[in-house]
């Protein structure tokens, strides 16, 4: 019966994603910039809906731009869970862009691409999500560089991070944890770490018990004359608090 359920769950999640597809295509170029953050926004919702994982938003999202949210990365689900809490335009590396059906879902929710591997680039990027915030978007980036199993945060990379200073822009920091609906312990499903496989990560989310993703916000910080190795360094401690923090 799991596995029929979990069969039912992929095939309804993959025509959501085609119909994002269709949304992308056809409507986005008749839409603002607001309508098409809602439009995520509400995607993202009825994705997890669809795949029965229950979200909790503790703290506040920022309300507006210019801000940059950092958190920490455990999954392929991350972008969704925290689209459905707040829409933000995620950094990420540049091969994802040619995912099948991925990649133009992240590109339609106005992903900025990095090769992660290119100094040069990670230059380019830090000035492109400068211009984004100064713009007054909202931008996301998981500074681990990697996914975790969630157990621990790894060291923050810290060049990103200049990009806020560069716009004198607010970071947001916030956690994120996925656990098991009934018994509140940590679920490993949707991990992506390791040898683990795409579709082994979504067929261990399908089938496992019911899934809660908690996401906790942060207060607003400011630079206050620190460089960005400090600031990332303090950044990071911030997320393990909120992480470890009593829901």
């Amino acid at each position: 019966m799991r596995t029929l359920r979990a069969i039912w769950k992929l095939l309804r999640g993959l025509w959501h994603v085609l119909v994002g597809m269709w949304t992308i295509y056809v409507r986005f170029p008749q839409f603002n910039a607001e309508q098409r953050e809602m439009r995520v926004q509400a995607w993202a919702l009825q994705f997890l809906a669809l795949w029965d994982i229950h979200l909790k938003v503790l703290g506040q999202p920022v309300s507006n731009g210019p801000a940059l949210i950092v958190a920490n990365h455990i999954s392929w689900l991350d972008i969704s869970v925290i689209h459905a809490a707040r829409h933000c335009r995620f950094v990420s590396k540049s091969d994802i862009r040619d995912w099948p059906l991925v990649g133009m879902l992240a590109t339609g929710a106005g992903t900025l691409y990095i090769e992660r591997t290119s100094r040069k680039d990670a230059l380019r990027m830090v000035k492109d999500m400068a211009d984004a915030m100064k713009n007054g978007d909202v931008v996301a980036v998981f500074p681990e560089g990697t996914t975790s199993d969630g157990r621990d945060v790894l060291p923050f990379h810290a060049n990103l991070i200049q990009s806020a200073i560069q716009a004198e822009a607010p970071v947001q920091p916030m956690s994120l944890q996925f656990l098991d609906a009934h018994s509140g312990e940590p679920s490993f499903a949707p991990c992506y770490i390791g040898d683990d496989t795409l579709l082994g990560s979504i067929w261990r989310t399908l089938t496992a018990p019911r899934i809660t993703a908690v996401v906790r916000f942060g207060d607003l910080q400011w630079a206050q004359g620190r460089d960005r190795r400090a600031w990332s360094h303090d950044l990071r401690e911030e997320v393990i608090r909120l992480r470890d923090a009593r829901h």
